[in-house]
């Protein structure tokens, strides 16, 4: 489950290796983060380091909102089971 934010290493490591990949809707995420855009100057949309950006194009399975969390961990949990 990833919660915003989540960049940087988390996105380049652990996060992305799960069998199932849900995020918190409005969640900002991305590699690099606002700090380090702004440093290094890339031109980026600002939709880019979004959980929906990335569930749009298939980097999250799931976009869950914070307080259904529990409930649709639970229904995963009962399915794969």
């Amino acid at each position: 489950m990833l919660t915003d934010p989540t960049y940087g290493g988390v996105t380049a490591s652990y996060a992305f290796l799960g069998d199932v990949i849900l995020a918190e809707r409005g969640a900002a995420m991305g590699f690099a983060g606002p700090r380090v855009i702004q440093i290094t100057k890339v031109n980026m949309r600002p939709e880019v380091q979004t959980a929906e950006f990335q569930y749009q194009h298939g980097m999250i399975d799931l976009l869950v909102a914070r307080g259904e969390l529990r409930e649709v961990l639970a229904d995963l949990l009962d399915w794969f089971a």
